[in-house]
């Protein structure tokens, strides 16, 4: 007897079933990953132009978790704020002590202090909004004191810069003109700040900048 069967007569051989692939797993971020997938995701969101009030169930969705997914590495979306201001924090004054460690001029490091801001405000454009506190609005007031206190910390820095230069350029009264020329300095980086935000991140911060940066730290 033949160790086979015959086929039906009339009728083909069907051909083997392809295997059907496996779905593969779904990665699971390690940890720490997904606090900043959800920090990147929250800045990216504040870069459209126009964008109203975040809302966590929409930072969900871009995310496709749930709510109960975000609130398993942040207690509140005001946390998820402060995450944003902690990295504007920490990349803005480690740059700062690069310039200020490199450059012996204190006029230049003023110069290069405020361009610096302006650029990385160019460069993170949801971040702007929430240097400038656009993104703040609606959101718990402790966030609105801590950028407060943050560009009260870039005045200081610049002051001690200024009151550097005017003491290499003979001023008889060096931290009178340190404290005006910082105050100056900050409003000028938040004003163009505040209006690359407000034009839709059109009007660059960085545009025209060298003549009234001189002015300024002269």
């Amino acid at each position: 007897m033949s160790d086979t069967m015959p086929e039906p007569v009339g009728t083909e051989a069907e051909p083997a079933a392809e295997p059907v692939p496996a779905t593969p797993a779904r990665k699971r971020p390690r940890p720490g990953e997904r606090r900043v997938q959800i920090l990147q995701t929250l800045a990216g969101m504040l870069e459209q132009p126009g964008a109203e009030r975040i809302t966590t169930a929409a930072l969900a969705a871009r995310l496709e978790v749930s709510e109960a997914a975000l609130y398993r590495h942040f207690a509140s979306k005001a946390q998820m704020f402060e995450g944003l201001i902690e990295f504007i924090e920490a990349s803005v004054f480690a740059l700062v002590k690069q310039i200020t460690e490199r450059d012996e001029s204190g006029a230049l490091q003023a110069q290069r202090i405020v361009v610096m801001l302006l650029q990385f405000g160019e460069k993170n454009p949801g971040m702007t909004r929430v240097m400038v506190g656009d993104a703040l609005v609606f959101e718990h007031e402790r966030l609105t004191q801590r950028m407060n206190q943050f560009f009260d910390r870039v005045e200081s820095q610049l002051r001690q810069c200024l009151r550097l230069g005017a003491q290499e350029q003979g001023s008889t009264t060096p931290t009178a003109d340190g404290h005006a020329m910082a105050s100056a300095l900050t409003a000028l980086v938040v004003g163009r700040l505040q209006r690359y935000a407000r034009s839709g991140f059109r009007r660059l911060p960085t545009e025209a900048i060298d003549a009234p940066l001189q002015r300024l730290t002269i």
